[in-house]
């Protein structure tokens, strides 16, 4: 790099800056903004400050290392600031005294990356945290800093690595962070250098960072007695360890306290009913941030969210091009596209009059718009035939993994044929993930090991589930399912506007969070029968999910001083992600003053909820917001529900705002912290 990575300008020796991690970060931001190092010292500051309270960066030796990539920062830099008193980053041996904050830039490439993580590896070692502390100028600190990310060239490695020592334990370790740049590499130094004084254990470790990894050998992996996983984020390809004695913790376990891990590792690789990382393991399930194992019913409602996120692009395509086709062609065209696409091409376009099942359809577009709408709405269809198959097959994929996808989808498909719904999808997709989790974790020879995952875990799942659904769980799921879609097509009145304020509650109430996508996966899963309640429910899902995001863009407009900085940057686009139905518009406000956004939110999605189903307003598209208000009848009744509620959002929102004033903004104007911005 031609300029480099900390000056003295970046460096702060013993100095007060203040009694808090966000004070220590928000100061160090403000350096490297002094010079040029980020255009946005603000934005810096709440990036680290976030990671930070996700999970403390203090490590061994009085040291926090907080770090970030964003935006704003103009090329790789370090701050370092040596305390005159400690502040608490969570280390494990009190309050830290030394503190680099590592900038990285969002973008960048992995070699500026490697530099970071360089530095980060160093610090686990004693002696580079005395020359720190025994610096004597910001000059000094420079050129350990430099003498760290540019050592002397060693002699070269010797070429054969020894054999494992009679009586030691073979471990595997893979260390893993969220952000990839300091905890990955000190965690996996941290185990090394334990691993080197002790004559009991001979350690190889796979960082998984963002600086690039190089994968351990397979044949080192399975000639390991035991696996430790110090990880933050899901194993990348944790099937090649299957089989092995497991043991999983938070990755910054790894760095305080690799001897106990160690020691843990050798324990389960001689107890033969120790934890193993089952076959297909899925990473989507993996406890990573907690040793403790998650609930079974944590686990299926993670599995039935994943399900829903890999739905999604399938209802957003096919319910677009089935409104695209509405748009080109008309209304009419979701009776004839099948004999359209069938019975005509390009050179045999269709006439005006078509007849489908005995009966004719009139169209003012003939021709080529007729052709063209009917290829759309047939896309369209197509796309949304996979959305139970997709629902089930990926809540199967995220309970056992790669295993789990084939026999999900089957059982979505059953699902379909026996008119099972999306209340079969779900139910499909629960029963083929534990059963191929369930065969995934049996010990079998090693040259059957090979076939599981491809081919007797999906062959044998799949039969299951097809044995289940055709003999006992598809009649009854059927029916409940026409039971719910005949109580939904009886509601009106009352009754109606009831459930519309219940879906819109829903969809205000966590903005993209599992409430939010439990009433959209109940309005998407309907709307491909075509009735028209399913239709008036996907419009009060649809225009409550815009309410927040506008409302909130226009609450900072009208009164902006009730607002942070950052919150009046985030208001400039929130509008558009609303007219677009992207709730997670709104996520920043909420986070930031939850008990005033939230209530007010709710209560303007429950006011369009129920002004939708009043007026009876239906929705064709299952996505686009404004953009697809031609697929939206009556269009009038959409506008006037979103009217209705982005109204009522914006007055609660600024009268909480301005009655029960936020302290921390009121702090934050007094004394000019711009981080201050949590009530």
């Amino acid at each position: 790099m031609s300029d480099p990575i900390i000056t003295p300008e970046l460096v702060a020796l013993d100095s007060d800056l203040g009694s808090t991690h966000t004070s220590v970060i928000t100061r160090l931001a403000e350096l490297l903004a002094e010079q040029g190092r980020t255009t946005d010292p603000q934005e810096l500051a709440q990036a680290a400050i976030a990671r930070e309270e996700s999970a403390g960066t203090g490590v061994p030796g009085q040291v926090a290392i907080p770090h970030c990539r964003v935006e704003s920062v103009t090329q790789p830099s370090l701050a370092f600031a040596r305390l005159s008193r400690g502040v608490n980053f969570n280390g494990p041996d009190g309050d830290s005294e030394l503190v680099f904050l590592i900038a990285a830039p969002a973008g960048g490439g992995k070699e500026h990356l490697k530099i970071l993580s360089k530095l980060a590896r160093a610090l686990v070692k004693g002696d580079v945290r005395e020359q720190l502390r025994a610096a004597a100028s910001e000059q000094e600190v420079v050129e350990i800093v430099d003498k760290v990310l540019n050592p002397a060239p060693k002699a070269a490695a010797p070429a054969a690595v020894p054999a494992t020592p009679t009586g030691r334990t073979t471990v595997v370790a893979v260390t893993a962070c969220t952000t990839g740049i300091a905890h990955t590499y000190m965690a996996a130094d941290a185990l090394a250098q334990a691993a080197q004084g002790r004559d009991d254990v001979t350690l190889h470790v796979e960082t998984q960072g963002s600086s690039g990894n190089t994968p351990l050998e397979q044949s080192v992996i399975d000639s390991a007695d035991a696996v430790i996983f110090a990880v933050d984020v899901a194993v990348r390809d944790r099937e090649r360890f299957a089989g092995k004695p497991v043991i999983q913790s938070p990755v910054k376990r790894g760095i305080n306290e690799p001897n106990q891990m160690l020691d843990e590792a050798i324990a389960a690789s001689k107890n033969p009913d120790a934890k193993r990382v089952p076959a297909g393991a899925s990473a989507a399930s993996e406890s990573s941030a907690s040793s403790k194992e998650e609930s079974w019913a944590k686990r299926i409602q993670q599995a039935v969210m994943t399900g829903v996120s890999y739905m999604i692009p399938f209802v957003a395509a096919g319910g677009l091009l089935l409104a695209f086709g509405f748009l080109v062609a008309g209304s009419q065209v979701a009776n004839v596209w099948e004999q359209v696409l069938t019975t005509h091409s390009l050179t045999n376009l269709p006439g005006s009059d078509i007849v489908a099942d005995g009966q004719t359809y009139s169209f003012d577009r003939a021709g080529l718009w007729l052709y063209l709408g009917a290829v759309l709405f047939g896309t369209g269809q197509m796309a949304m035939q996979f959305i139970v198959p997709a629902l089930s097959g990926f809540i199967g994929f995220s309970l056992a993994g790669r295993p789990g996808i084939a026999p999900g989808f089957v059982g979505g498909a059953i699902s379909v044929l026996l008119g099972a719904g999306f209340i079969g999808g779900l139910v499909t997709g629960i029963i083929a993930g534990l059963i191929a989790l369930a065969i995934g974790s049996l010990k079998v020879p090693r040259v059957v090991g090979s076939l599981m995952p491809v081919v007797i875990i999906p062959l044998v799942t799949s039969l299951a589930v097809g044995l289940i659904m055709f003999l006992l769980l598809g009649r009854p799921l059927e029916g409940i399912m026409t039971g719910l879609t005949s109580w939904l097509n009886s509601m009106s009145g009352s009754s109606a506007i009831v459930l519309g304020i219940i879906l819109g509650l829903m969809m205000c109430l966590d903005l993209g969070g599992p409430v939010n996508k439990a009433a959209y996966l109940f309005a998407t899963a309907g709307l491909s029968t075509g009735d028209e309640a399913s239709m008036r429910i996907m419009a009060a899902v649809m225009a409550a999910g815009m309410v927040p995001p506008i409302a909130l863009s226009l609450a900072t407009f009208l009164r902006k001083n009730l607002f942070t900085p950052a919150e009046q940057e985030n208001g400039k686009s929130a509008w558009l992600l609303g007219l677009s139905f992207i709730s997670e518009g709104a996520i920043p406000f909420a986070a930031a003053d939850p008990l005033r956004v939230i209530p007010a939110m709710m209560l303007g999605g429950a006011t369009t909820g129920a002004v939708s189903m009043a007026l009876g307003v239906g929705s064709h598209a299952p996505h686009g917001g404004l953009f697809v208000i031609l697929a939206i009848s009556p269009w009038w009744g959409f506008l006037l529900s979103l009217v209705a509620g982005t109204v009522v959002s914006t007055v609660a929102v600024l009268a909480l705002k301005q009655l029960w004033p936020n302290k921390a903004l009121r702090a934050m104007t007094r004394q000019g912290d711009p981080q201050a911005i949590n009530a």
